[in-house]
């Protein structure tokens, strides 16, 4: 892969993605999409990866769409190639890019950095942990720019952070700080911007050093599976058919190993397919994608 608007590196089982366009504060365009969906595949298949982090270049996060093409913007946009249909009508740039991340096998950690507007907002809702800096700022604007939410937000921003909160910062699209994100949930945690990056690979590094790869799939795709359950009797099912098969596996006997002779323990199953015994695959694509 190589990619123009996205950085990849790989190092000691994290997978950093950078948004690259730093002279722009990361304005996201079409290639910006193809390659984060690039990155996020590139992250999935290999199994010397075990956490993403997710961040921006220079003072951004991603500033949202670039509007370098005036008026026409939007219109533009739709009429790009080479990203197939869905329902019938082009895919939205916002969902190519953000969808990869929710079908990840491995935990995925935003770090933002600065502005994080509109699809810059939306693009972290698939991701499991959101760290802001100090300097951040979020801001859902489409209804500001007369267009709806996109990259499957409005099914990810609700759950994230409830449908009030939710709506009072989509129907305002107003640009608000790292404080009030917080106060919302739509971040864990705010920390000072030097310590942006390290706080965000201490965790990867939490997760890599000390976790069993296989479990942490299928945990990842049993939580975010079971938010459109009907019932807690879907997650007993599909939680007790994992436990079998887990509880059977190299891993498990390693972590109950590790504990009885007080050491740390030295897991190596592969993550797999992430759906171990009846944990649905998640976000299950539609026939109408191909």
């Amino acid at each position: 892969m190589t990619p123009l608007q996205v950085r990849y590196e790989v190092a000691d089982g994290v997978a950093t993605i950078t948004l690259d366009r730093p002279d722009r504060l990361n304005a996201f365009t079409p290639v910006m999409a193809a390659e984060l969906a690039a990155a996020a595949g590139a992250a999935d298949v290999d199994d010397a990866v075990r956490v993403v982090v997710v961040t921006g270049a220079g003072r951004a996060f991603c500033a949202g769409a670039d509007l370098g093409a005036g008026r026409g913007t939007f219109t533009d946009r739709a009429a790009a190639p080479d990203r197939g249909t869905i329902d019938g009508v082009p895919r939205d740039w916002g969902g190519i890019a953000s969808l990869p991340f929710a079908a990840l096998r491995k935990p995925v950690i935003a770090a933002v950095n600065g502005p994080a507007v509109g699809i810059g907002a939306t693009l972290t809702l698939p991701m499991d942990v959101r760290i802001a800096a100090e300097s951040a700022r979020f801001g859902f604007v489409f209804t500001r720019r007369g267009i709806v939410p996109e990259a499957a937000s409005s099914w990810f921003l609700p759950r994230v952070v409830g449908i009030s909160q939710a709506m009072e910062w989509v129907a305002t699209g107003r640009v608000f700080d790292a404080a009030e994100a917080l106060r919302g949930r739509l971040v864990s945690r705010v920390v000072p911007d030097p310590e942006l990056l390290p706080t965000a690979l201490g965790l990867a590094r939490e997760i890599a050093d000390n976790t069993s790869g296989v479990a942490v799939a299928a945990a990842r795709r049993l939580l975010w599976s079971m938010l459109g359950a009907a019932s807690p009797w879907d997650a007993h099912r599909a939680e007790s058919r994992a436990l079998v098969e887990l509880g059977a596996g190299p891993d498990a006997a390693e972590g109950v190993a590790s504990f009885l002779e007080r050491r740390p323990a030295r897991f190596g199953a592969p993550p797999g397919d992430g759906a171990p015994g009846g944990v649905p695959r998640w976000p299950e694509p539609p026939t109408d994608v191909p």
